[in-house]
């Protein structure tokens, strides 16, 4: 098996490996944007030869595991809190990290943590979409309601009615507030679109996937339905 501790970037990866049949170490650094990195791991692949990949918990080393799935290789994903406190040295370089990483596998030190799976991770990508674009949709509307009172209007719901929104149109307002009244309406009206379709989009099959996705790791989440409509209530 070949050992390979991943000082990970999102333009690069210093790595240091150790092949444990042959004894053979060596270091490397790989690029990412030239396909360096992915012909590196598909050449191990090709000549059958066993990997194990360790690297810190990062972001935006999506497709380095996905790689690593497609191709069997193993990844350990490791804590970066407790990867410090067993560095030695405070000097701190790409290539040292590496090398901290392999002597962490090779000894059965490394800090394992627990990373979901790609389904679970889609579902939660999901979820935060639809998070992210109800609170959009809140602040124009709680902007809207803001200058409504501040022209002596509280029509609370029926501001987002067509009335309402003829009604807001029609006060005497100076041209910068005016834009607001004229364009919030519009954006507002485009995350709803963007929205309802998330909404409607089978929420009973995002519920089957959720469990089938914690299933698999002895969990009995309950059902997302109620959460969801906590997220998107008051989008209709």
């Amino acid at each position: 098996m070949m050992i390979i501790g991943v000082d990970y970037h999102p333009s690069f990866q210093q790595i240091a490996f150790f092949v444990e049949e042959t004894g053979e170490c060596g270091e490397q650094e790989l690029n990412h944007s030239d396909g360096q990195a992915e012909k590196f791991y598909r050449d191990l692949k090709q000549r059958g030869i066993c990997v194990r990949v360790g690297l810190e918990a990062t972001g935006y080393s999506r497709w380095f595991e996905r790689l690593l799935a497609e191709l069997g290789f193993e990844l350990w994903i490791g804590d970066p809190a407790e990867i410090k406190t067993r560095r030695v040295k405070k000097q701190k370089t790409d290539r040292k990290d590496a090398q901290l990483l392999l002597r962490l596998m090779r000894e059965d030190n490394f800090p394992r943590i627990w990373v979901p799976g790609p389904e679970n991770r889609d579902l939660r990508q999901l979820l935060w979409h639809r998070h992210r674009l109800v609170q959009m949709r809140t602040r124009i509307m709680n902007q809207l309601q803001a200058l409504a009172m501040n022209e002596g209007y509280r029509w609370t719901k029926k501001l987002f009615s067509e009335q309402g929104r003829a009604q807001l149109e029609k006060l005497s307002l100076l041209a910068g507030t005016g834009v607001l009244t004229r364009n919030h309406p519009h954006v507002r009206a485009d995350l709803l679109a963007a929205v309802e379709p998330l909404r409607s989009s089978d929420d009973q099959h995002v519920d089957e996937r959720w469990e089938r996705a914690n299933a698999r790791m002895g969990h009995q989440p309950q059902r997302l339905g109620s959460f969801l409509d906590f997220l998107l209530s008051g989008c209709g």
